[in-house]
């Protein structure tokens, strides 16, 4: 994993040592936002080497325990590595589920994935409202004969832009596919306290709640606010703290999946990132403070950092954008934190809206808000 400069040189040179140390690798790349013009430079420089590139853009790049808007990563992808660029997924859920599993199953079924259990890391434009339905899908296909993972790509100001790219396009509305047969398992976390008042969400329409024990959603979330917090939430400043206070769904797995909302509709419904089932039992979390839900801990240890398993490596880390704007300036501490816990030589990646996996070892697929991911990349 190398941060660049996004200029020429410094990654025309990455590339050729890549190239000379083994042709049948490729690139993975994040790039940020601010640098999206640039992409023409990084996609004619892995055509000169004759290297496939898979990359996204995204608000801005984890590097170390810090946030910036300049450079980009370059990830090698090993040679056994598969990688699909699918622009415009159809809209219905199933449909969008066997566009994804067409094109990588042949691949799955290959002679040297005989034995082995690859991971499917699944790289979406942020604007598609219905990836939790892909997952279920998907996974009614392909079921656990691979670990799922991945991220939502974009702008953090959720207006479109085309954010998925290969070495000749950069599309959006679509879903980068990738299938890597020697990934370590990816590893995710919250860390969100589930509190004893649950309710129901008595009508959904994909990510939009509109009514909560069947009175508007808004007149529910606001009363609550109020009564437990002391918070007179209006329309005027409710992205303000809206953030601070995300929707949980209670699993029957006693796992919580977080649900950010972003919006209030004209019609008092809440606009989340990702869909919440109609029906949902629910119940309104307070997002901790840096590290107070030992969520940095848990992954550490989940990743092998009591054995010092990660000593030295590098470790592919997105974090949830909404959590960013929570912590605020002590999202920095978390980056320092699982640096610290981890030992890696490098940890790098980017910030998402909105993660892909599982926080136990089951496998079943959801997707989630205000997390980290993490996948030590060899």
């Amino acid at each position: 994993m190398q941060h660049h400069a996004f200029e020429a040189e410094p990654i025309n040179h990455t590339l050729r040592t890549w190239r000379a140390n083994d042709p049948r690798s490729g690139v993975l790349a994040l790039v940020p936002e601010a640098h999206q013009d640039r992409l023409p430079l990084l996609q004619q420089a892995c055509r000169d080497q004759a290297l496939p590139l898979a990359g996204a853009v995204f608000p801005a790049l984890v590097h170390g325990a810090a946030f910036t808007d300049r450079g980009l990563w370059l990830l090698p992808l090993a040679p056994g590595a598969s990688r699909w660029l699918i622009a415009e997924l159809a809209p219905v859920a199933e449909a969008a589920a066997a566009q994804i599993a067409e094109v990588m199953e042949p691949a799955l079924a290959a002679p040297g994935l005989a034995g082995r259990k690859p991971t499917l890391y699944l790289v979406f434009d942020g604007l598609i409202n219905n990836i939790a339905s892909m997952l279920d899908a998907l996974y009614l296909r392909l079921a656990d004969r691979v670990d799922y993972a991945g991220v939502n790509a974009g702008s953090e100001t959720f207006q479109p832009m085309p954010c998925l790219f290969d070495e000749a396009r950069v599309v959006g509305q679509g879903v980068l596919v990738l299938l890597l047969p020697d990934a370590e398992r990816t590893l995710l976390e919250h860390g969100y306290p589930v509190p004893e008042r649950v309710m129901t969400a008595t009508s959904t329409v994909g990510n939009c709640i509109q009514s909560i024990d069947w009175r508007p959603a808004f007149d529910v979330y606001q009363a609550i606010i109020g009564e437990e917090y002391g918070i007179a939430l209006t329309r005027e400043n409710f992205y303000q703290y809206a953030v601070h206070f995300p929707v949980g769904i209670l699993r029957a797995s006693d796992d919580v999946v977080v649900r950010i909302p972003v919006a209030l509709a004209d019609n008092g419904a809440l606009v989340c990132i990702g869909e919440v089932p109609e029906n949902a039992v629910l119940t309104l979390l307070r997002a901790p403070s840096a590290d107070a839900g030992q969520c940095i801990g848990r992954l550490a240890v989940g990743l092998g950092g009591q054995d010092q398993a990660l000593n030295g490596r590098n470790l592919l880390a997105f974090y949830c954008a909404g959590r960013r704007m929570h912590l605020g300036e002590t999202a920095l501490t978390e980056l320092q934190f699982l640096q610290a816990r981890t030992g890696v030589a490098t940890l790098g990646g980017a910030l998402s809206l909105g993660e892909i996996g599982s926080t136990h070892a089951w496998g079943y697929p959801m997707f989630h808000n205000a997390t980290l991911v993490c996948t030590p990349w060899r």
